[in-house]
């Protein structure tokens, strides 16, 4: 999550990591770690990970709240897992989730030699994400580390620590080794419209995707897997001959993109897996705009500003070609980017593409799958769906990522029992549609194979 140190408090339903003002400078590889977990309590890690279980605090406050987490009444459906970094030191943030008035996540990697802290359970809601509607269906892991620092916080002992437990999360959980559903918090999209500019920007541009999707035993190769083909039949797929897509794919070293508010010269050029997005094929063109993010404002080169950029392994309809530069369909908006055939920075893919059925001039976009009013029982407030600023367009395509029925997560209090899930008839399918995922209604859109 980016950064303790400027965060935003939490709130019933979009709880991320709050500002720390008390966080303390980086800690040198020779400090000690915590104690091992009692005898009685195993981490739910792979035996040969070092990994020790350091619980979150889950317990009641005054004036009716509880503290840090939610339990899910029964066995959670997982279709994430979040990749985040702290923005402070691992001892920082293992002191922080023992807080029962701050917020959760359910492991803690750290940097010098990748150990583990698990603190909730896979079936405990953390309350990471910043969107309770991921909160509700994902893991969440937060790296020690800094997002502006080049990546020389994500360690090769981390890279692999982090692969090897999100693998075997992944098997045990049953969740796609993708980037539809292993996602940085910077794909996390706001719940709300009022949400969207505040939500997070980590792990950031320096996370090497590419690297930690090899160490996954899944490489990124454009070619989508098993869940992206189920949902394709599900949904009856029908052929559209300007249906393609990419997935972009820089090599990391040589893509040196420039960045400002990055170490301390505030102004930095080197490797990283991100491409940046011009409103034509020219590099003094303006990046692409996010009127999310920036309502009344450009987007910027800031290392903390992913409006005008695309991210490693993330899969787009393909808009175009010209010279040296490719153009895919972002944000409802035709993107371009520095794509020359010498040192390509994308590669054809392969996998379902979703666009406006025919009579739609656009469609709805969404932060959060959740159900229609009627599927709401006496008692439990409804949760509207709350479109967001942004629309698709007729015309445009966006990649299909997953497809889920609408559900809510009621958490009534302190105790599971009165805890609801609401599960609704609504289909939404999961797009990536700007750097974040998001969702459209079903009935809105058409499913075309790419």
């Amino acid at each position: 999550m980016d950064p303790i140190r400027a965060g935003r408090a939490k709130r019933a339903e979009d709880r991320c990591l709050p500002a720390d003002p008390a966080a303390t400078p980086e800690r040198g590889p020779g400090e000690t770690g915590l104690p091992a977990a009692p005898a009685s309590t195993a981490p739910d890690c792979p035996p040969a990970l070092a990994c020790e279980w350091l619980p979150a605090a889950y317990r009641r406050l005054r004036k009716g709240g509880h503290g840090n987490h939610d339990r899910y009444p029964g066995t959670r459906p997982i279709d994430y897992i979040v990749i985040h970094d702290g923005e402070s030191p691992y001892d920082v943030m293992t002191r922080l989730v023992k807080d029962p008035t701050y917020v959760s996540w359910h492991f803690t990697l750290r940097s010098s030699d990748g150990h583990i802290a698990q603190h909730l359970r896979a079936d405990d809601v953390g309350w990471h994400a910043g969107n309770w509607y991921f909160n509700s269906r994902s893991i969440g892991l937060e790296h020690e580390g800094y997002l502006a620092r080049g990546g020389a916080w994500y360690t090769e002992a981390m890279y692999r620590a982090s692969a090897r437990l999100v693998r075997y999360l992944a098997r045990k959980y049953d969740v796609p080794l993708d980037r539809a559903h292993i996602l940085g918090h910077d794909n996390v999209p706001g719940a709300t419209p009022a949400t969207v500019q505040g939500m997070h920007e980590d792990p950031g541009p320096y996370w090497d995707w590419d690297h930690y999707f090899t160490l996954l035993g899944s490489p990124l190769t454009g070619v989508r897997g098993r869940e992206v083909s189920l949902v394709s039949a599900a949904a009856g797929a029908r052929p559209a001959n300007s249906a393609r897509s990419v997935m972009i794919k820089p090599d990391y070293a040589a893509n040196t993109s420039f960045f400002s508010g990055c170490a301390k010269s505030g102004r930095c050029r080197r490797g990283s897996g991100t491409v940046w997005l011009h409103v034509r094929p020219s590099p003094a063109s303006p990046l692409v705009r996010d009127i999310g993010k920036h309502p009344t404002g450009a987007s910027t080169y800031s290392v903390y500003d992913h409006a005008g950029r695309a991210s490693t392994g993330q899969r787009y309809a393909f808009a175009g070609r010209r010279g040296d530069w490719t153009a895919i369909w972002y944000l409802g908006q035709r993107a371009w980017f520095y794509d020359p055939a010498g040192a390509r920075r994308s590669v054809p893919a392969s996998g379902p593409l979703v666009t406006p059925r025919p009579g739609l001039a656009s469609v709805k976009v969404y932060g959060r799958a959740y159900p229609e009013a009627s599927a709401y029982p006496p008692g439990i407030p409804v949760q509207q769906p709350a479109p967001l600023q942004y629309t698709l367009p007729a015309g445009q395509f966006y990649s299909l990522g997953l497809t889920r029925r609408a559900s809510y997560l009621h958490t009534g209090g302190f105790s599971p029992a009165s805890h609801r899930v609401i599960a609704g008839r609504t289909r939404y399918h999961q797009i990536q549609f700007g750097h974040r995922v998001m969702f459209v209604r079903a009935e809105d859109v058409t499913v075309v194979p790419g």
